[in-house]
């Protein structure tokens, strides 16, 4: 009962005393105005909370990580050989990668693995169709980068988040 009156008790007494000092006043309506939006603000983060992640499968989590790491590398060396070599050579496209990961989480740390691997970038994603939209900077074959990022990354997150 009083969880769900106080979910963050922390929270909402550091609210009250800020309210009270920034309108440096001891009143009693202040106070009780600086309690109330205390009780409030505290229930409104406890609403806007989201739910924590469920990590099913820390070693496989890890080795995800250690992939992740050297992919970012490599693709920083390719990267700077196409901007080397001549970036009009370069030929830049979007991918629709279909994908059966629907974690929020998950989808989460798979835009931040995109984002962060040099060349490739996440564009959109289309939660009624499940379909994922990626720019990659040298776009050769379009099949292949469905496949590296189906089999690469979101298998594991799959096994990891759902």
């Amino acid at each position: 009962m009083i969880r769900r009156l106080l979910p963050y008790p922390l929270l909402s007494a550091v609210l009250a005393t800020l309210w009270l000092v920034f309108n440096q006043s001891l009143a009693p309506g202040t106070i009780v105005l600086g309690v109330m939006l205390g009780l409030l603000l505290g229930k409104v983060f406890a609403m806007l909370r989201p739910p924590k992640a469920r990590i099913r499968n820390y070693p496989l989590a890890a080795r995800l990580l250690a992939r992740v790491v050297f992919d970012i590398v490599r693709s920083n060396f390719a990267v700077a050989r196409l901007i080397l070599r001549g970036a009009g050579q370069a030929r830049s496209g979007f991918v629709a990668i279909p994908l059966a990961l629907t974690d929020h989480h998950g989808l989460a740390v798979l835009a931040c693995i995109i984002t962060s691997t040099p060349g490739t970038i996440w564009v959109s994603y289309d939660p009624a169709g499940n379909v994922l939209l990626i720019h990659v900077l040298d776009l050769v074959d379009e099949q292949t980068w469905i496949n590296t990022i189906q089999q690469r990354y979101e298998r594991p997150l799959l096994e990891i988040f759902q």
